[in-house]
């Protein structure tokens, strides 16, 4: 009796053991992600979706490694050397912080990012079209003139937008100049107020109450993590918040025309997928996103002091509701 105990405790241990070394040895994929919020963490969800779909599936032929730096570029830092100890087939950039602290530390190792709004002026790639090293990914640069055409279409009268945003954070600085810039042909002026942590956005929000007609929010990682202190101060103070992801719509802002992040992180997928199969990076040109979707929130227009116009809710793809 204890000899056959003894042998099957033998058994499972080296059953135990194989299966250890066998989830070693598989091809790793590491996701770094910046910060948690709705629309990065639907990216990640989409990527591994699509890896699953095709046949990637964590456990049994990959292993799928996955870290957020919670908003704190040094613990991306040490995310992304921890990742390159692991030797991985590729590793996953989610937003610039994170793709910009492997870029710098992964050499050798093909690198995928995605919902990096610049990525030349983020120096990830060289080109669009030719990138150039071991690095290439999605982008979710945004169409800036269309979304001013929609909050003017909103609110017509409003001349000062307001906007919150990261000084160090260089997707974040792309936007605003590229929004400053669009705005000056349209006799509109930009009202900037920076926020280097997710603590300072309330503040900085308030410090646009009497200055702007209305506020709009970029992808800023920082302020999106934080986006419903910029929302208070919209409800408070009667002006309209607007934002650049549809998923803040649901969070209380009153309408965004926006990528989907979940297909965006199915399109990464599939390019993860391309580089486990022997594609090279430096070949794989940087795609990007033309799918926008509208989504409006009337009760959170109405708790901001305006009303969505009636053509504008039938074009909507989803009209969100979230009574207080």
């Amino acid at each position: 009796m204890a000899k056959r105990m003894l042998r099957t405790l033998i058994g499972a241990s080296v059953l135990a053991a194989a299966s250890f070394v066998q989830a070693a040895e598989l091809p790793v994929v590491a996701i770094t992600q910046i910060v948690e919020h709705p629309a990065l963490d639907s990216v990640y969800e989409g990527i591994k979706d699509e890896l699953a779909e095709r046949g990637y599936v964590d456990g049994d032929n990959i292993r799928i490694i996955h870290e957020s730096a919670q908003g704190n570029t040094g613990i991306a830092a040490q995310i992304a050397r921890k990742f390159i100890g692991e030797s991985p087939a590729v590793i996953v950039a989610i937003a610039t912080p994170s793709a910009q602290t492997v870029a710098a530390a992964a050499r050798n190792i093909p690198v995928v990012f995605s919902a990096v709004t610049d990525p030349v002026g983020a120096k990830l790639v060289i080109s669009l079209d030719a990138p150039g090293a071991n690095i290439t990914g999605v982008s979710d640069m945004l169409p800036i003139e269309k979304h001013l055409d929609l909050l003017q279409r909103l609110v017509p009268n409003a001349k000062r937008i307001g906007t919150v945003y990261n000084p160090g954070e260089a997707n974040a600085v792309a936007l605003v100049d590229m929004l400053e810039e669009s705005m000056k042909a349209r006799d509109m002026v930009l009202v900037k107020a920076a926020a280097t942590k997710t603590s300072e956005v309330l503040g900085a929000s308030r410090s646009l109450v009497g200055k702007a007609d209305a506020i709009y929010l970029t992808t800023d990682n920082t302020v999106i993590s934080a986006a419903e202190a910029v929302i208070s101060v919209g409800e408070r103070s009667k002006i309209p918040v607007f934002a650049a992801d549809t998923a803040t719509v649901s969070r209380g802002a009153v309408a965004a025309l926006g990528f989907n992040y979940y297909n965006h992180g199915r399109q990464t997928g599939a390019m993860v997928v391309r580089i486990l199969e022997g594609a090279n990076t430096a070949d794989m040109p940087v795609e990007t996103m033309d799918t926008l979707d509208l989504f409006v929130n009337p009760e959170a227009a109405a708790r901001m002091g305006m009303t969505i116009a009636d053509d504008i809710i039938a074009e909507a793809k989803k009209v969100v509701s979230n009574a207080k």
